[in-house]
């Protein structure tokens, strides 16, 4: 009898999210399936879902509104359809994303979402036009829409100070709310404490197991977006809380599947992103002087901490696993500015 070998956390990840591929894209045309296989190796399997959405959303509008594809399905739809759009056609379609309406839901996207479902049209386009089974790319005319960047939010030092305490004390919690706190208190601190103090994400926070800790050297290995493992460290304040969490952990009994995974929910299975963002908001409405925190803007204060005191854009841009460095420096240019109003009274034209 073959013995089944219990899978990593990231492993099952991979499974779920290509089996849910599989069912997105099942009745599309083959030419969308070549383009699924072809991105596989350089798109992690969360990306090619978001990717086959908006490919759906794209048909869609087409069998809908577009006076070529009236008549058309994915049975009918070929290559060469695809190739006859304008970029005219893709202007009018990035003006639909802005409101549309499906199965009686209202839908709505602000630039971020249309940018990032023309992203996709652009991705597939290229796709063919590279592998000359295309001769013309319309996608590659359009122009995207400009974004405006947002200002970075982050917590600052006494808003730290003050998460921590009400996460280590439980104060103004329910009374239902204390009963859970006594049994996730050292899990809770641990998990923020790590967050704020090494700038990992919270989907790299869920996916941590027990034996990618290295209390030693104060080290973690991490998996990143697209499948790549690094090891990022952490502080003596976050080693103090970390350990006390995991001598707690080694008194816990996982469910089965479970039983590698560091952070535990209630009932006893790995923590899923979602509790740890529903986590993170109960203990910021604890405090009204707590502004609208969420894991990301863990990461976000981490990152600020950084380069303030390192001024160094590469490192914070290694640390935190941003691909390209300009991702760092555009969001993180306000720190810059800081620096700039600062200096305008360092150099001195005249001695006093």
């Amino acid at each position: 009898m073959a013995i089944s070998k219990q899978r990593s956390y990231h492993e099952q990840i991979d499974i779920k999210n290509t089996t849910k591929l599989r069912n997105l894209i099942e009745d599309m045309p083959e030419f969308i399936h070549d383009f699924f296989r072809g991105i596989e190796q350089t798109r992690s399997s969360r990306t090619r879902i978001a990717y086959a959405y908006d490919l759906r959303i794209f048909f869609d509008y087409l069998f809908k509104n577009h006076k070529d594809f009236k008549d058309s399905s994915y049975e009918t739809l070929t290559l060469s359809m695809i190739e006859l759009l304008s970029p005219k056609d893709l202007e009018r379609y990035m003006e639909y994303l802005k409101y549309y309406e499906k199965d009686e839901d209202e839908h709505l996207n602000q630039i971020e979402g249309i940018m990032r479902k023309i992203s996709t049209i652009r991705t597939f386009y290229s796709y063919f036009y590279r592998r000359e089974l295309i001769k013309y790319n319309p996608a590659a005319l359009i122009e995207m829409p400009k974004k405006h960047d947002k200002v970075i939010v982050y917590m600052e030092a006494d808003e730290v100070a003050n998460l921590l305490d009400l996460i280590d004390s439980g104060e103004n919690l329910t009374k239902r709310q204390k009963d859970y706190h006594a049994h996730t208190r050292k899990r809770d601190l641990a998990m923020i404490m790590l967050m704020l103090g090494t700038g990992i994400r919270v989907s790299e926070c869920v996916g941590i197991d027990i034996t990618d800790v290295d209390l030693k050297s104060c080290g973690i290995k991490i998996h990143r977006k697209g499948g790549k493992e690094v090891v990022i460290y952490f502080g003596d304040e976050v080693e103090e809380v970390l350990r006390n969490y995991m001598e707690e952990r080694e008194h816990i009994f996982a469910k089965e599947g479970h039983e590698n995974a560091l952070f535990l929910s209630m009932q006893r299975k790995r923590i899923s992103v979602r509790s740890v963002e529903l986590l993170v908001k109960k203990y910021t409405q604890l405090s009204v002087q707590l502004k609208k925190i969420t894991p990301h803007k863990l990461r976000s204060t981490y990152g600020t901490n950084l380069y303030q005191e390192t001024g160094d854009i590469y490192l914070v841009a290694d640390v935190l696993g941003h691909e390209d460095v300009n991702t760092t420096k555009k969001h993180y240019a306000a720190i810059n500015d800081n620096k700039r109003r600062k200096a305008r009274n360092v150099v001195r034209l005249r001695k006093e």
